[in-house]
């Protein structure tokens, strides 16, 4: 997952906000199931395809007062994570 990348929440996954501190994301393709926090739920909730990787980021810093300075590499790495699992995809923005 690049910065400039775009992702898009695969349809098929199905989520499950039934918890207070995390929400879980199952894709009945895979019978694979991810447990997120607060947190990646907003990333989840931000995928879109039309924000980038870094606008998320940007978004989430803004969000959260007590964001690390690390808030890129870490939404980066989440994304990342998801892509592999075929939770997320990515597209690249501008044209090609």
């Amino acid at each position: 997952m690049k910065p400039t990348d775009a992702p898009t929440a695969n349809p098929q996954v199905i989520l499950h906000e039934e918890f207070d501190d995390w929400v879980l994301l199952f894709l009945p393709l895979t019978g694979e199931v991810v447990g997120i926090d607060p947190v990646g739920l907003l990333i989840w909730k931000m995928l879109d395809g039309r924000r980038t990787a870094a606008e998320i980021a940007s978004a989430i810093a803004a969000q959260c007062k007590d964001a690390p300075p690390t808030v890129l590499d870490d939404t980066l790495a989440f994304l990342t994570d998801l892509s592999r699992r075929m939770f997320v995809s990515t597209e690249k923005t501008g044209t090609e």
